[in-house]
């Protein structure tokens, strides 16, 4: 096995259908769009070294409302990235973040944060777009998908016109908008990721730690499917410190029926509702979510998120982008981990790609 250099996608050099030879040494690659880029330059792929790479770590976010702005304080403050651009349709508005976060930077780590155009995508390792419209009273959620679809169509090509390694799709619906954003771009499944149902599957975890009493880092749970109303709960899987839900159960000493876990789940679903309700708008969660994705792909790390990624083949779901657990490192989605549903999960999951793909198919992509 080996890498894609372009997207570090992993590769069997055995199966590669796509094959260069630099300098007498082979490279093998996921793609014909990925070896065309290659073959284009193939120095801009090879030869930069791992620390030269860790100090020129560049994010750019599309969309500086709520989302935006939360995630690129939470950027800032991380230390991980050397470059944050801030870009919006409303230069005024990123600009004015950018200074205010960059008055900030004495109490935090060195980076430089500014507001760009489109043309500072170039060399980004992430570019993640938040933009979009809202839904307005009266409007219907396919309202909504058609006027982000023709958003999408006019924007996603003006990213990808400069090359940034990796699309982290946010908008909502943020399923139908990878797609769409994968669709239009060209690039290679690996390198366009939705948020998905990362924040899900942490109000998941976080649910189950206060039920259970345990630290949420031990809870090993996901949220699968679509990041809306047709998410599924995969409870087969769950475990704590290793040991499986139901197992858990005597050491807990707490009633664990169905009820209880159906009230766990309606309140991980209707989370950002209430959230809403109350103060507007979500920005906290995701915008911790995104820096968990990022800090993924920056640090080249391998871990296992449950993001929207296209599916080929999973319990019969095919061409659509939706959640499931992946590893995700430099190169984006590297691969996808099938889990071992029962029979209820499995009809859940493929009702909520019906779900998706219903949409889809209004859109004429």
């Amino acid at each position: 096995m080996t890498r894609d250099p372009v997207c570090g996608m992993v590769v069997d050099e055995k199966q590669a259908r796509f094959k260069s030879t630099y300098q007498d040494h082979p490279y093998f690659f996921c793609s014909e769009a990925c070896k065309a880029l290659f073959d284009q330059n193939p120095e801009k792929y090879l030869g930069r070294p791992l620390a030269e790479s860790a100090l020129r770590r560049k994010v750019a976010i599309v969309g500086a409302g709520q989302v935006g702005t939360t995630f690129a304080f939470a950027l800032m403050m991380s230390g991980l990235a050397s470059n944050i651009v801030l870009i919006d349709q409303n230069a005024a508005l990123a600009e004015g973040h950018a200074m205010d976060l960059s008055h900030g930077l004495p109490f935090a780590q060195p980076t430089a944060i500014y507001a760009g155009t489109h043309a500072d995508c170039q060399d980004a390792d992430v570019v993640v777009v938040t933009a979009g419209a809202a839904q307005k009273p009266g409007e219907t959620r396919l309202d909504l998908v058609r006027k982000n679809t023709a958003i999408f169509k006019d924007l996603i090509p003006k990213i990808v016109e400069h090359d940034p390694k990796i699309l982290l799709i946010v908008s909502n619906p943020v399923d139908v908008l990878t797609y769409v954003a994968l669709k239009v771009s060209g690039y290679p499944a690996g390198r366009v990721i939705g948020s998905g149902t990362s924040l899900d599957t942490a109000r998941f975890r976080s649910l189950l730690s206060q039920h259970c009493q345990v630290d949420a880092r031990n809870v090993h749970a996901y949220i699968i499917g679509e990041h809306g109303d047709s998410e599924v709960p995969v409870w087969s899987q769950v475990n704590i410190g290793g040991v499986f839900f139901k197992d858990f159960c005597p050491i807990c000493q707490k009633r664990c029926d169905e009820n209880e876990k159906a009230e766990i789940f309606l309140e991980v679903k209707n989370a950002a509702y209430e959230i809403i309700e109350k103060k507007g708008y979500t920005n906290f969660g995701i915008g911790l979510a995104l820096l968990r994705i990022v800090g993924a792909i920056l640090r080249d790390e391998n871990s296992v998120l449950t993001v929207s990624t296209l599916i080929e083949d999973y319990y019969g779901i095919q061409d659509l982008c939706l959640s499931i657990p992946v590893i995700v490192g430099s190169g984006g989605v590297l691969r996808h981990l099938h889990l071992s549903l029962d029979d209820t999960e499995i009809k859940a999951l493929q009702v909520s790609a019906g779900v998706l793909k219903s949409v889809i198919d209004q859109l004429n992509l």
